[in-house]
């Protein structure tokens, strides 16, 4: 069977097949989603060996727990979510986050205007890999995953302000590491 004709397999036969245990099916089902979550693994990894550790898990989450997808929602969002997961229990672990006073939190808040509208979005996604685990895990639930900060303090296990915090350090220094990147490219364009 051509990769092209394993991504003709319907999804429900996919997931039997994985719940059954058929290697050919946890293989294709692999194939047919590794790129799009180590994508996933990445923005909260450090480097591409610890995304790739982080991927490994994931899949080993998904081909234990694939019995309990009660075909409600997509089957994509339902893997993506034990990716995220993993990728917080992964962060977790080494426990990046400091507390912030509000008083800091307040000094911090505002202090810059968003320049990113001037970089494109891999440049951007690059920019925020250079973040600290901490901030670029806040960063990613909240901005990219859509994470209130209530859900983002009850999932790490900080305080609410703590994950505000985390945020407005995140984009102080996002913006910081934005300007330097476009005075960078833009002195290199006049040379």
């Amino acid at each position: 069977m051509t990769p092209e004709s394993n991504q003709n397999i319907p999804e429900s036969d996919l997931i039997t097949g994985c719940i059954e245990g058929n290697r050919r099916m946890q293989e294709i089902l692999y194939n047919r989603f590794s790129s799009k979550m180590y994508g996933v693994c990445l923005r909260y990894a450090s480097n591409a060996a610890e995304a790739e550790d982080i991927l490994q898990e994931g899949f080993i989450k998904i081909f234990k727990k694939i019995d309990t997808f009660r075909s409600e929602g997509s089957f994509e969002g339902w893997v993506r979510r034990i990716f995220v997961n993993t990728a917080i229990e992964h962060f977790r672990r080494r426990k990046y986050l400091m507390p912030v006073t509000e008083k800091e939190e307040n000094t911090i808040e505002g202090k810059y205007t968003s320049v990113l509208d001037e970089l494109a979005e891999q440049d951007i996604l690059n920019l925020v890999q250079e973040l600290s685990p901490g901030y670029r895990t806040v960063f990613n639930l909240y901005v990219v995953e859509g994470y209130t900060h209530k859900e983002i303090g009850d999932i790490l296990g900080i305080s609410e302000g703590t994950s505000k915090s985390q945020l407005s350090r995140a984009k102080v220094i996002l913006q910081d590491m934005v300007r330097t990147f476009i005075d960078k490219h833009r002195g290199a364009k006049t040379k």
